[in-house]
């Protein structure tokens, strides 16, 4: 029996479904967390061999002590996974210091975590790539600027999310950041790019190839829903367009990714731009080398008539699957912040959309920055009964 140790299987609380289908293929799913047994899902404590509890999940001392119990106890580890973005540096370090080899290494961070860095891996198959400097002082950054112009775009070069991302305007708001910038934090800045998130969200075998694709579109800016408190739209394509399958297949190629579910970025520029391209053309914007967040993967689910979690226990089991696809639709999120006075309560909006809603619940605090505090999931045929949806979501007074 295959050893998958899963980091922190409770958190986002879907991925319980992850642990059920790798159980069900015949794996041993041992868990490490720090939230007590207990407290688990029942549905998660059904789908684990077993559970191993750290005080801090931020000590690695820990979190490395469990993963050598459940060494000493079943054997040799075959995969290590978190699915999540913020534990990949401490994952990588975990199957580097136990040699698992079934997942990425410690040396291959820079790479996936640092923007900077992945500009290269992007550049190598053809893929646009936004100019860039390293923020340093103020006349570094005004050397750059001089060249693309403002608005510019700053954020941490290895960072989550939206996280700490600012639009600069002028040479006042630059020297404002700099002097109030995290000193211990590398900052990327970069050229403003008018354009629509694109993503390209995949599982990938050993091999480096698909065995399920799809995309979302996020058309206002996340940066601007966690600065400025606005609500959170985005949704999953009823057919990903041709362009981002084949911008993000050679991704993966570029990136040599094999055994993972991925959520790569990219922008479709809704302008000209004149070191880019021509407005509806696909270029870079970053890799994610874990599934979308939040509740992203169900709603691949609700828009293919699919399940991605058991497509990627197969892919970790057989390395292929058998998991048809049903009926495509769009799948539409939008989470409401709260204190704003919307045009449809939300009861109203509810009973309007009976027929379509798939998911009604508060966002979990650790996730509502970037979507909200009340999200409404649905599905719909067509663009425009999705927009029609929109427009009474997020409608205020």
């Amino acid at each position: 029996m295959k050893n998958f140790v899963f980091i922190s299987p409770n958190f986002p609380t879907n991925y319980w479904q992850f642990c059920k289908h790798l159980k069900d293929n015949g794996l041993r799913v041992l868990g490490v967390g720090d939230c007590p047994y207990d407290q688990l899902l029942p549905e998660l404590r059904a789908s684990l061999h077993e559970y191993y509890k750290v005080n801090s999940m931020e000590n690695y001392d820990e979190v490395y002590r469990a993963v050598a119990f459940f060494i000493s106890k079943y054997g040799r580890i075959d995969w290590l996974e978190s699915n999540n973005e913020y534990w990949l540096e401490r994952d990588a370090m975990l199957r580097t210091d136990f040699h698992i080899t079934s997942g990425f290494q410690s040396s291959d961070m820079e790479r996936i975590k640092y923007k900077s860095k992945m500009k290269p891996y992007y550049e190598a198959v053809g893929i646009k790539t936004a100019r860039y400097h390293i923020v340093d002082d103020f006349e570094g950054c005004r050397k750059f600027i001089d060249v693309v112009g403002y608005p510019v775009i700053v954020k941490p070069d290895n960072g989550v999310g939206a996280s700490s991302t600012y639009k600069l305007k002028s040479d006042e708001e630059l020297r404002s950041f700099l002097s109030e910038k995290e000193t211990n934090v590398s900052y990327i800045m970069e050229e403003f790019i008018t354009a629509e998130v694109n993503s390209y969200d995949a599982i990938i075998d050993s091999h480096g190839d698909p065995i399920f694709e799809t995309g979302n579109v996020t058309p206002n800016s996340i940066m601007d829903v966690v600065n400025n408190g606005d609500n959170s739209i985005y949704y999953i394509v009823k057919d990903l367009p041709e362009d981002t399958r084949k911008a993000g297949r050679a991704t993966v190629k570029s990136f040599g990714v094999k055994n993972r579910f991925v959520h790569f970025e990219f922008f479709r520029l809704t302008a000209d731009h004149p070191h880019m391209g021509k407005k509806g053309d696909v270029v870079a914007l970053e890799v994610n080398m874990r599934p979308c967040g939040g509740f992203s993967p169900d709603m691949m689910n609700f828009a293919n008539s699919t399940d991605v979690y058991k497509i990627y226990a197969d892919m970790i089991a057989y390395d292929s699957t058998l998991k048809a696809q049903g009926e495509h639709n769009f799948c539409a999120f939008a989470g409401r912040r709260d204190g704003k006075n919307f045009k449809l309560g939300h009861d109203e909006l509810c009973q309007k959309y009976a027929a379509n809603m798939k998911m009604v619940s508060r966002i979990p605090d650790a996730l509502s920055g970037a979507m909200g505090n009340q999200m409404y999931v649905a599905n719909f045929p067509t663009e425009e009964a999705m927009n029609a949806f929109y427009a009474d979501a997020c409608d205020t007074w």
